[in-house]
């Protein structure tokens, strides 16, 4: 969470930037913000990506240490899950990209789909096909989802925003 929460930060706080230059009609200045986004999120997801990793081991043993089967699967879980931080900032900071360019209707939809639909039908197909690493899977392969459903609609309307 406080990765995610970190991607959540960054968009919430980078959104009245670009509903100004939007609404200024800046749109040099709003594709220029959509290019830095990417390559900060890219360094973000890469960081925690590489961070989790790292940490897998330590955090695990803080929290389940007590019992080293839960410790062995915790970080087991822990490994797989850090490949979502390579694919969530991007999903998250385009539902907030499309808020900020009063566009509530797209944002809303990639919130719905990648929180609701995505997680729920991964949860529901993965573990079916993966035993227990399905669970950690499906979170990856949501993330992933999203990241696609928003370049659709990035794609979609760079022409009407211009911001490509």
């Amino acid at each position: 969470m406080i990765f995610s929460a970190m991607f959540i930060g960054f968009s919430i706080g980078s959104a009245p930037v670009v509903s100004y230059h939007y609404g200024a009609e800046n749109y040099d200045e709003l594709k220029s913000l959509l290019r830095k986004s990417g390559i900060v999120l890219s360094c973000f997801s890469v960081a925690m990506f590489v961070l989790s990793q790292l940490l897998a081991y330590p955090l695990s043993q803080l929290f389940v240490g007590y019992d080293e089967e839960l410790l062995d699967m915790t970080q087991h879980a822990f490994y797989i899950y850090a490949y979502s931080f390579l694919f969530m900032g991007f999903a998250i900071y385009s539902s907030s990209f499309f808020t900020a360019l009063n566009d509530g209707l797209t944002s809303a939809l990639i919130s719905f789909l990648r929180t609701l639909v995505f997680q729920m039908g991964a949860v529901l197909l993965l573990p079916a096909m993966f035993a227990l690493d399905g669970i950690w899977y499906s979170i990856v392969v949501a993330e992933v989802m999203a990241v696609a459903v928003s370049a659709v609609f990035l794609v979609a309307k760079r022409k009407k925003y211009r911001y490509f």
